[in-house]
Parts: C-alpha cells; structure tokens; sequence
C-alpha cells in the first residue's frame, strides 16, 4: 500500500477537493482510506431517554484511495509514491518509498 497511517494527503476529488487532511485509517480490503476532517457525514441521533436532546455527530466517511494524493514530507508537493529498494550494509534489502517529484525517499 503507497498510503500508510499518519501520512498527509491531499484531496483530489469531492466536496473537500484541494484541501489536505492526515490519514487516520487505511481499509486495504477495500482501496479506501479515512482522512482526519475531511469527506465528513452528520448522524442525527435519536435521544434515548426522555427530556434527553438528540444529537448530530459529524465523523469522517471511508474515500477512494484514487482521490487522494500523498504530500511529500521533504518537497511538500502532492506527489504519486514509488518504490526504491536499499541494501544496507549487513545485506539485508529494504523497499522504502520516494516521492516522484524529488526523488527523495522516506
């Protein structure tokens, strides 16, 4: 998966579109991914007891992973995600990802 928990995205798509949010749950199953603040729905909750007032609760809504594009940590530009492999000095290889605009890995 290119996108991981914790990382920042941008929107590309949607009501949200251009703005950018952090990845607070990747669903792999399904391509999706939910971003803190962003694609957020209302639930009207009844209330349960009497003389108890009902509630709106706002919460963020699973979006397609094809509308969200990663933020590089190094350039800051939104970016698409590769894949370099490392070898590090006792042999052992390594796949860490790298932005495709500046190269850089992280």
């Amino acid at each position: 998966m290119k996108i991981k928990v914790g990382d920042k995205v941008k929107m590309l798509g949607g009501k949200d579109r251009g703005k950018t949010g952090k990845v607070l749950q990747v669903l792999v199953s399904d391509n999706r991914v939910m971003v803190e603040g962003l694609n957020l729905i209302i639930k009207h909750q009844r209330p349960k007891k009497q003389g108890e007032k009902g509630q709106r609760l706002q919460f963020p809504r699973a979006v397609n992973l094809s509308k969200v594009a990663l933020i590089c940590p190094k350039c800051g530009a939104a970016t698409r995600v590769g894949f370099k492999i490392i070898t590090t000095e006792e042999g052992k290889r390594l796949k860490s990802r790298r932005c495709l605009k500046c190269q850089e890995t992280f």
